[in-house]
């Protein structure tokens, strides 16, 4: 009598069983490479092509204005003292410039709307001395107001651009690059609705607070926020002139 009988076996052979985990493999390597591709590839196509595009070829302010008189002088940093853009949260705006905090100011009005049909934000309410970049775009205090000669600073919070909403503070400035020279700003203040035209794109470091600074020369408008997109290594500063009626 045979001590052992063998029976063919109606199971996957374990060569094709052994095909499966390294398909699942594949795939799931192949999502997470797309996935960093995703996330990855505004922040290395604004370092590689608009960031350098901004230093090359647009100036901060335009060579044939006058020197302006500074109401706000910045702090200059010793070489190499860091100052972290992160502290106190991403969405407080008195975190992104803690060398330079805002001013406690009193106006009749103590906020207005922001219109930029470019990117199709359409009456986003800005608060003057605000601080939660979350509900509202937040008018840098002591700058200047609308319709007035001086600066006035709007700084906007930003992520990826594949996130973007316009009625969404958080995002609402994400695809602020994509402006150029020429785009239209529009401000309504104290039912007054004034028109801006830009005129620069300036790139720095979150320590260099130059373009913060005050001229009364004429009515400007400054948009702020962090990039490349999805980061807070640098701020944008998107510069718009006061378009005055002719004739």
């Amino acid at each position: 009598m045979a001590l052992y009988r063998y029976v063919k076996s109606t199971r996957t052979h374990p060569r094709s069983r052994g095909k499966v985990p390294i398909l699942v493999s594949l795939l799931s390597i192949s999502a997470g490479v797309g996935l960093l591709f995703w996330v990855g590839w505004p922040i290395v196509a604004f370092t590689i092509f608009t960031q350098s595009l901004f230093r090359s070829t647009v100036s901060p302010i335009a060579e044939d204005l006058p020197s302006p008189k500074s109401s706000f002088a910045p702090t200059v940093l010793a070489a190499g003292e860091a100052v972290s853009p992160v502290s106190g949260g991403f969405t407080n705006a008195n975190a992104w410039f803690p060398t330079m905090p805002q001013k406690k100011v009193v106006t009749p009005v103590n906020t207005y709307t922001v219109t930029i049909p470019k990117l199709g934000i359409a009456d986003a309410t800005a608060i003057i001395g605000g601080s939660d970049l979350s509900k509202s775009l937040i008018h840098y205090g002591g700058t200047g107001l609308p319709g007035e000669y001086g600066n006035a600073v709007i700084f906007g919070h930003s992520t990826l651009p594949q996130f973007y909403n316009p009625k969404n503070y958080t995002t609402i400035f994400s695809t602020l690059p994509t402006m150029e020279e020429g785009d239209d700003i529009f401000v309504t203040y104290d039912g007054v609705t004034y028109r801006y035209r830009v005129f620069s794109m300036t790139v720095l470091d979150p320590t260099d607070l130059s373009l913060l600074e005050q001229r009364f020369d004429d009515s400007y408008v400054t948009l702020v926020t962090c990039v490349p997109p999805g980061t807070y290594w640098k701020r944008l500063y998107v510069r718009a002139r006061l378009v005055r009626p002719t004739g």
